[in-house]
């Protein structure tokens, strides 16, 4: 097999939140992938950033009071806490807000003027007066121009579903300040998309095989047919104030950070190459014979497969080998929700306690190479994880290791030719003349069937469609996990796994160590169960890599790869103490996690689905201000304002903006966390009087229980607690 250098990437992680779990379909999908390929030899590099720049981080660093520059680097540690936290491993994990994607951002672009692909043209936009700035369509709100519905965004309803231009909106302002915006026109800069050498460069790129189908027929549907171009010019540039790159030459411009994202790739990869010493060009110039692949979501297919591509075509830069696309994650047969608990973010689910194997080897088993959505049915999570991960594979070992420890003083011994005919199927490889396949067959096919009885019907139709995982082998294993066809893999493996299992059941070694005169044969079947758990660790070690390393010690082997495959262990080998491999899932583990999600996680502004989450999504994910409607008395008299005291105040163990609060309200003292560690020394609260909402429903929060809510006034400029007048008593009713 010749040697391949493969460098992947994974879509950047926007800087402005958490990562959750329909994030990490792509991650892992990735990771497994890139595993899979260095456990095969090949030079394989791995590299990602946090996507740093656009309008919500500079809004959301104003709100906060810190710079654009330390919530990013804040945020990026965030991110990298929770890959690594579900093994996740970047060969490189960097930002775009770096000198070296600056350098490739400027490169590209120079080319590309040189060119004569970009051009300039006025442009008139909504201007928010109060807060001076340019405001994209998803920053404007108003009234639908079709059905009349309030609050609707500046580029689509989500009330009628039409689509229009924010400037049709009826009475607009701005989600921002909440000001009304005016029109005011401006430079901005356009990529030439529609020129003839990007658009037949797209046609003849997007049909050479480089996408997956299903991505090559809407890349055909968004281009048009060979008689016409949809194409239209690309907007590359924003007004100050921005976060991100200015453009060379145009003071007050910056760069769309579309352009600078996926040049982020470019950009970590530098970095990469510079610390290690590897040759970037041979990895990125036009005739590189390296592949190059992104994994990317669905929702940015647009970007990834038209824009990118053509950049990069025509500033004299390699184009992807292949892009990779995956679907949505469901939760239960249903969007991700915070109200049913099944937003959940990375950090809550390891908080649980949960293990992020479980996750890793559900979705591969759910995974395909299409553009499908995957559900994480909570349910089906539980049973298959215990089923297949506790139940057969870890049984084997389980099953064995001990009998080798107590009667053979750790050490291996020898397998007859049947035995070996067993390991041989359990590698996947042709069995030896000497195998007696009559005798086994039965055994097999039982095996076999056992996998089926647990397949649903869409399960059966693929492996009928698919007559080469009926029968697991090595050959088809590779060619599954090269071809990201996950859950045909794990259930490949599983069949072998359930013949390993019958192979057990067979000999009965529980019954063998009761009879002395059996403990040669004792020996031999403990040997061969443990080879073959060797070997079936080796194909899920790209699934579950933490549990192999575990399995590494446990067996005292170096760290395994495909080729081990071509080995057994020899005689007297010495392995070390058996010791438990993976838990099972407690259905109540799971009940606890939805109940944390439904507790602890905020609103935030309406995205159009929950996974949307890269550059092409950032202008949704900021906090937006609604016109308010109109309240009687009777409700304003609903809520319980008083005069409180501040007691105490302290900081809040990991916690990144509260305070914890103690406030006397004259009959009693209640904690309140509040969200202003930005704006105050907690020092220099202690007795001062403020204002809180004494009759709000306690909410439940990590650090603690939460009785209440003070009153402060903001914008971006900073944050002000509301106090009374003097005169005013900590239990007085605000009126």
């Amino acid at each position: 097999m010749s040697k391949r250098k493969i460098l992947v990437t994974s879509a950047l992680p926007y800087a402005n939140g958490s990562i959750h779990l329909g994030h990490l379909v792509e991650y892992i999908q990735t990771d497994i992938w890139v595993r899979f390929q260095k456990m095969q030899g090949h030079e394989v590099y791995y590299v990602c950033a946090d996507d740093t720049h656009g309008t919500p981080i500079m809004l959301r660093a104003e709100k906060e009071g810190i710079t654009p520059e330390a919530l990013i680097v804040r945020v990026q540690k965030e991110h990298e806490r929770d890959f690594a936290g579900f093994h996740v491993e970047f060969d490189n994990y960097y930002t775009t807000h770096s000198p070296e994607t600056r350098h490739y951002s400027e490169d590209i672009y120079g080319k590309l003027k040189t060119a004569g692909l970009i051009t300039s043209r006025a442009v008139e936009q909504f201007y928010d007066p109060v807060k001076q700035m340019f405001l994209p369509d998803r920053f404007i709100k108003g009234e639908c121009p079709k059905c009349g519905a309030k609050d609707q965004y500046g580029d689509n309803c989500e009330a009628c579903g039409a689509a229009y231009a924010p400037t049709d909106l009826k009475n607009p302002y701005s989600a921002v300040s909440g000001a009304v915006p005016i029109k005011k026109a401006s430079e901005h800069f356009f990529f030439k998309l529609s020129d003839s050498r990007c658009v037949d460069f797209l046609r003849a790129w997007t049909t050479s095989g480089t996408l997956q189908t299903e991505a090559a027929n809407k890349m055909r549907e968004w281009l048009g047919e060979a008689d016409e171009n949809k194409l239209s010019d690309w907007d590359i540039s924003r007004d100050a104030p921005y976060f991100g790159f200015e453009i060379p030459d145009a003071p007050g411009k910056y760069f769309y950070v579309w352009l600078d994202a996926p040049v982020g790739y470019m950009g970590s990869f530098r970095k990469l190459c510079d610390d290690k010493g590897i040759d970037f060009d041979e990895f990125w110039r036009k005739d590189s014979t390296a592949e190059l692949y992104h994994f990317i979501g669905k929702d940015i297919l647009y970007f990834h497969a038209l824009f990118w591509p053509a950049m990069l075509e025509n500033a004299g830069y390699r184009t992807p080998t292949n892009i990779y696309a995956h679907g949505f994650l469901t939760v239960n047969g249903e969007k991700m929700s915070k109200s049913r608990g099944t937003f959940i973010t990375a950090e809550s689910y390891l908080q649980q306690g949960l293990n992020p194997e479980w996750l890793r080897y559900y979705y591969a088993a759910k995974l395909n190479a299409t553009m499908e959505d995957i559900d994480l049915n909570l349910e089906d999570f539980t049973a298959r994880v215990n089923s297949d991960l506790v139940g057969k594979y870890v049984n084997i070992a389980s099953r064995c290791l001990g009998f080798i420890t107590k009667r053979f003083n750790g050490k291996l011994g020898k397998m007859t030719d049947g035995d070996i005919g067993w390991l041989r199927q359990v590698k996947g490889q042709e069995l030896p003349e000497s195998f007696n396949a009559a005798w086994t067959r039965p055994e097999i096919e039982v095996a076999a069937s056992a996998v089926s009885r647990s397949l649903s019907a869409k399960d059966k139709k693929e492996i009928s469609n698919d007559e080469s995982v009926v029968i697991a082998s090595r050959k088809t294993i590779e060619q599954l996990y090269d071809n990201r066809e996950f859950g045909k893999a794990t259930r490949a493996i599983m069949q072998l796994v359930d013949t390993a299992n019958v192979y057990v059941d067979r000999e009965k070694p529980w019954e063998l160590a009761n009879d002395p005169a059996k403990s040669q044969r004792l020996h031999e079947v403990c040997t061969t169960a443990i080879n073959m758990f060797r070997a079936l660790t080796i194909f899920l070690k790209p699934v579950l890599p933490a549990t192999a390393e575990k399995i590494e010690q446990l067996l005292n082997t170096p760290k395994l790869d495909w080729s081990h495959l071509e080995t057994d262990f020899h005689e007297n080998h010495e392995i070390n103490p058996y010791s438990h491999l993976i838990t099972r899932i407690d259905p109540k583990q799971i009940a606890a996690l939805v109940e944390v999600s439904t507790a602890s996680l905020k609103p935030t502004a309406p995205q159009p689905h929950s996974q949307q989450r890269h550059a092409q999504h950032q202008e949704n994910i900021v906090e937006t201000t609604t016109q308010p409607a109109t309240i009687s008395i009777d409700n304003f008299s609903k809520i319980d304002l008083r005069v409180a005291r501040i007691v105490n105040a302290e900081l809040v163990e990991g916690a990144d903006k509260l305070l914890k609060l103690t406030l006397d309200i004259g009959t009693e003292q209640r904690t309140v966390f509040a969200g202003i560690k930005s704006a105050y020394d907690p020092e220099k609260l202690k007795g001062r009087l403020t204002v809180m909402v004494a009759n709000l429903a306690p909410r439940k929060m990590k650090f603690g229980l939460s009785e209440g809510m003070v009153l402060a006034a903001g914008d971006g400029n900073g944050l002000y607690l509301l106090g009374p007048d003097e005169g005013a008593q900590p239990g007085m009713r605000i009126k």
